[in-house]
């Protein structure tokens, strides 16, 4: 990383190494305590606090408020350097502790204009009403912590102040959540790249249409294509600028070490399909992986109110959870609610675009970002009437077209803070319905159950009226009314369900069927691993309990490599002649698409794929936009409609005289694949397995530097499944060995027949804290697939108290 780091590497290493006497103490000083008798301001009432054998608070309190700041003050001594470090990154101030090669992460987020629709999302807050109340216990709880007791370790190697935590902190925390699941500055730049520079004949491999039936039914009509739209005016450094934005938009959450989302899993099953005769609620949503894990775990009890929930740093409320009654789940829309617009200037005046037949100011605004060692940078960004200008950060990698981004984030109310405090409520569908109603972006899917029967779905985001005939997948041309938003749907044309007579419903990413008809555009993932649940699912003669349903979630097959091999085993059978390499087809011929740790066929596939898309399209993309095309889910679609097209010309190589045939090529790519597998694991075949090519490291943001990582990080740990299995432990595309980025954040299951008997677990440990006991204690169960208790029962908390805080007014 960079010498900030380098820095606190040596200096934690010494500290370490002489650990004893005072340095011991000093550490012992910063772990949490779990008992006694501890003083908390503005309490009304005494708050007990009993931790079970994971290191879960259990807070029972007499009014909301206390329990509010209870959580914050417990949630703040496991995991305040998690809430630093996510502020920060929301707000773009990280060079200020981490330095100068930060500074290009936080000038992008100042950009997006985060920061500033948080100070407008704070300052609308009505303190006396409910979830502001709840907020601002919790940051007190989060500061009268932080003001007491000693700063993280890292705070010290870093040199970090403490500041009070604020509301503006928190709503900026939820931008960057709706930052994370947008996929548009990834996609976008190569898709328009292919589009403009290379032609149709090279798009038509990608799947960009919608498809009107849906996905799940294999007998899904034909998509229905969009309109055909000319060339944008990009020059050369215009899209050396675009491939800049689309790698540094992966590489800043990367560099901070914060976790993205990247997916989900999520079914609900009514009665009459479970062996207990109640619905069943099964969810894990994938998220990027990281020391300490995204979520953590609290059970909140007030008069009038009961919870289990998960929770995110600088969040009051639960954005998972269950109780007696009932419970939800997420997982990610994928709708499109960013579009990048390519902005038309005025020769005369750079500083207006064309917009609605005439010439309109931008505004502007002027940032200060602070760096660690160097002077002050003034930042000056301009707003188009499309958004923020995103481009304007970078003006010296970029050309002459400003690129704006309208995202519905900034153009929505959007009071998710007070939908999820009243999901934490929604015992009925019709709160619940309501609640969801409230979530403007990031679009979610609640798949939602209660013990009386219902179950439910409803995709939650407020989706834009684009012109007919747009395809968003694209960047759009800001001077024509394709940019044109013409306001949002109701409500009631999103994709939802409630109680459907095939009792379940199934949520995994995929491009939903809505009822009303309407289209949503978006960054779907593969259907297959949608297809592989609903299959299960759907056997009426199934009965599904809590083994089941985790069995199901622990699946590490994918009919997606069966389906590409159909059409490739005859290719290679035919381009290879040498019986060395023969050998290695018939691992390929047997496979059924199974992840499994001791599996040769999932890593020659593996391999195989990266080679034939490395093969086919690097040479006409050239290796930046190729690596950002590979940061996407567009190129799982692409690949089984790229083999099956005999004439696709991606087949030629561009930079060769000849002109290569898709025989030619896949014989490259398959040359490729064993000369690469046995330079890194050698010619003993029994190392050729996907468990050791296949491995999980939950990396902290200081362990990104050795010899840091040995003691921040945790890990590795060689797992199955794989990218798009229903265990999705998903990982970048590239050359093996491959390094689990993203997956299930835990792993849920509730029967309402004995919702205090569910069971979940969390990727790492409750603790963020280094040497504490729940740092890592769940990191190899979750590895293994175990489940452990989560106790709601007050009988099951007191049975599993293993020590109890006192917080006293």
């Amino acid at each position: 990383m960079h010498i900030a780091l380098k820095i606190a590497a040596a200096t934690v290493t010494v500290a370490l190494a002489a650990v004893g006497g005072t340095a011991a103490w000093h550490i012992r000083g910063k772990q949490p305590v779990r008992s006694g008798d501890l003083t908390l301001q503005q309490l009304k009432a005494p708050v007990k606090v009993a931790y079970d054998e994971r290191g879960v608070p259990h807070i029972r309190a007499q009014r909301e408020a206390d329990l509010y700041r209870a959580l914050g003050y417990v949630h703040a001594q496991d995991r305040l350097f998690q809430m630093e470090m996510v502020r920060r990154l929301a707000k773009g101030e990280l060079a200020e502790i981490l330095g100068p090669k930060l500074l290009e992460t936080d000038k992008l987020f100042r950009t997006l204009g985060i920061r500033e629709r948080a100070k407008d999302m704070a300052a609308a807050l009505d303190p006396a009403s409910p979830v502001g109340v709840a907020l601002l216990a919790y940051l007190d709880g989060i500061n009268q912590f932080q003001a007491s007791h000693p700063a993280p370790l890292e705070f010290d190697v870093l040199k970090i102040p403490k500041r009070p935590f604020t509301p503006h902190d928190s709503f900026a925390v939820s931008g960057y959540m709706a930052y994370s699941f947008a996929q548009a500055f990834k996609v976008e730049p190569p898709l328009t790249f292919i589009r403009d520079k290379l032609g149709p004949d090279y798009l038509r491999v990608f799947d960009l249409d919608w498809h009107g039936e849906g996905v799940i039914d294999h007998t899904t009509a034909a998509a229905a294509p969009s309109t055909p739209r000319p060339a944008l005016a990009l020059d050369a450094k215009d899209w050396q600028g675009l491939n800049q934005l689309a790698q540094l938009s992966q590489d800043a959450l990367d560099a901070a070490g914060v976790p993205a989302f990247e997916g989900s899993n999520a079914w609900v099953i009514s009665g009459k399909r479970t062996a207990s005769g109640k619905p069943l609620l099964a969810g894990d949503p994938h998220i990027a992986y990281s020391a300490p894990a995204v979520w953590y775990e609290a059970h909140l009890t007030a008069p009038g109110f009961d919870l289990y929930g998960h929770y995110q740093a600088l969040n009051p409320v639960a954005l998972l959870g269950h109780n007696s009654e009932f419970g939800w789940s997420l997982t990610m829309f994928e709708n499109d609610d960013v579009d990048l617009i390519a902005e038309k200037t005025n020769p005369a005046n750079p500083n207006q675009v064309w917009f609605h037949d005439q010439w309109v100011d931008m505004q502007s605004r002027t940032e200060t970002i602070k760096v660690k060692g160097e002077a002050d940078v003034q930042l000056t960004l301009r707003r188009s009437p499309h958004g923020p200008i995103v481009t304007d950060a970078f003006k010296e990698n970029f050309g002459n077209t400003p690129i704006a981004m309208w995202w519905a984030f900034l153009e929505t109310e959007n009071p998710v803070l007070e939908a999820f405090y009243d999901l934490n409520r929604a015992n009925t569908r019709e709160k619940a319905r309501a609640a969801s109603q409230k979530i403007h972006s990031p679009g979610l899917n609640i798949l939602w159950a209660n013990a009386g029967g219902d179950i439910a779905w409803w995709a939650a985001a407020r989706l834009p009226i684009r012109p007919e005939g747009v395809n968003p997948a694209f960047i759009l041309d800001g001077s024509t009314p394709q940019a044109d938003k013409l306001g949002f749907y109701n409500f009631s044309f999103n994709p939802q369900e409630e109680n459907p007579l095939r009792g379940y419903i199934v949520s995994a990413n995929h491009q939903p069927q809505p009822a009303s008809g309407v289209p949503v555009p978006g960054y779907y993932c593969l259907a297959d691993r949608v297809q592989r649940l609903d299959n299960a699912l759907r056997d009426p003669d199934r009965k599904w309990d809590t083994a089941a349903a985790q069995a199901l979630q622990l699946d590490s097959g994918t009919g997606y490599g069966p389906r590409v091999l159909k059409e490739l085993m005859p290719i290679l059978k035919g381009v290879t002649t040498d019986p060395y390499e023969k050998a290695f087809l018939e691992p390929l011929e047997l496979w059924d698409g199974d992840y499994g740790r001791g599996s040769m066929a999932a890593l020659l596939f593996t391999q195989l794929m990266y080679e034939l898309a490395h093969a086919a399209m690097a040479d006409e993309m050239g290796e930046v936009q190729f690596k950002n095309l590979l940061r996407t889910f567009a190129l799982d679609t692409a690949m089984p409609r790229l083999v099956a097209d005999a004439n696709s010309p991606w087949w030629d190589n561009v930079k060769t005289k000849a002109v290569e045939n898709r025989f030619e090529t896949v014989r490259v790519a398959w040359v490729n694949t064993l000369k690469h597998l046995e330079a890194v694991y050698g010619k003993d075949l029994l190392q050729w397995t996907w468990g050791n090519s296949h491995t999980l490291t939950h990396v902290h943001p200081l362990g990104m530097q050795k010899p840091l990582d040995r003691i921040f990080n945790i890990g590795p740990f060689n797992v199955p499944g794989g990218r798009e299995t229903p265990n999705n432990l998903n990982y970048a595309v590239g050359p093996a060995p491959w390094a689990v980025k993203s997956g299930p954040s835990t792993r849920r299951v509730i029967d309402f027949a004995q919702p205090d008997k569910s069971v979940g677990i969390n990727p790492v440990g409750q603790s963020g804290v280094l040497f504490d006991k729940h740092y890592s204690d769940q990191a190899e169960l979750f590895a293994e697939g175990f489940y452990m208790p989560q106790h709601l029962s007050a009988a099951d908390v007191k049975a599993h108290t293993k020590s109890t805080l006192t917080l006293r007014p």
